[in-house]
């Protein structure tokens, strides 16, 4: 269950939805790790991820290594440490005696529960997890070690005497979930699932194109998924689970570049467009451009 709890930390890509995004975000700015400098001077790096414990998103380049590891800070959305995985299982599951067949009803609760049993739930954490929490389970395939591209670089920083620090609080990241409409959690639970039984291939599909910034291709899938959601369902998640958390790590990450070269990860759709991650920095005087290098060693 900690695996479990570890990957739904990272909120933005462990939603199916959010993961697409993605690679909207890469399309458009044409590259997955930018320079952030101010009058000439290289005040850091900022890299789109895909939350993914695939060990293709975990064979770093020696040049990339070499900018996080010549980095002061290491900032990531959210830092998972013991406390916050503990108080992120009280979000997950109803707290009033609600369950989750309650809320979806018995054939929903069936199929999710069939599909489920691959991620080694009990059935006490099945029957009282919440809608979103039930969505989110089934939008990734089963982990195979946790260890997701996300957690991988903050040991690599911590363990060469980076400070880790987090750009959003547990309750900042959750509360676009908390405050989904129902409606809108169902679409995406029926979404899930329907779709997943393809899962693996998607995913398979959707990190190699990552990897090799294959942009063309991550477009496709990315306009694919889209099509299939409700218009007021993807305008709430662009609203609430991209835009306005954008201004908010603008801000703690503002704080960070002022005392130190600062070495950035966050999910990739937090970088794109008017109101993402490389226009906001650039509206405070930042200069953000695509680096020299790849994130990723070259494999055979």
């Amino acid at each position: 269950m900690q695996i479990l709890t570890r990957n739904l930390l990272s909120v933005t890509l462990v939603w199916l939805v959010a993961a697409l995004a993605t690679t909207t975000a890469l399309a458009e700015n044409r590259g997955l790790v930018y320079t952030v400098s101010k009058d000439g001077e290289l005040h850091g790096y900022l890299l789109g991820t895909v939350h993914s414990d695939d060990p293709r998103v975990l064979n770093f380049s020696p040049q990339f290594l070499e900018a996080l590891n010549s980095s002061e800070v290491f900032a990531m959305e959210l830092v998972p440490n013991q406390p916050t995985l503990s108080r992120l299982m009280d979000y997950m599951h109803y707290q009033d005696g609600t369950t989750l067949v309650s809320r979806i009803g018995e054939e929903r609760f069936e199929r999710f529960v069939r599909a489920a049993g691959q991620y080694r739930l009990g059935p006490d954490q099945l029957a009282t997890m919440k809608v979103w929490a039930a969505m989110m389970t089934l939008s990734i395939p089963p982990p195979e070690n946790g260890l997701f591209m996300d957690l991988s670089l903050a040991l690599q920083a911590a363990g060469n005497g980076l400070k880790v620090v987090g750009l959003e609080t547990l309750d900042e990241q959750l509360s676009f979930l908390e405050d989904m409409p129902e409606d809108h959690q169902l679409v995406l639970l029926d979404q899930a699932l329907d779709e997943f039984d393809s899962l693996h291939a998607f995913y398979d599909e959707l990190i190699s194109a990552y990897v090799q910034a294959d942009l063309n291709s991550l477009q496709e899938q990315s306009e694919t998924q889209f099509e299939k959601l409700p218009p007021e369902v993807e305008t709430y998640f662009n609203e609430r689970g991209i835009d306005a958390r954008n201004f908010r790590m603008r801000d703690r990450l503002l704080s960070h570049l002022e005392t130190a070269t600062v070495f950035a990860a966050v999910g990739a759709l937090h970088l794109p467009g008017e109101n993402g991650l490389i226009s906001l920095l650039q509206a405070e005087g930042y200069a953000v451009e695509p680096a020299s290098f790849s994130p990723f060693a070259t494999t055979p």
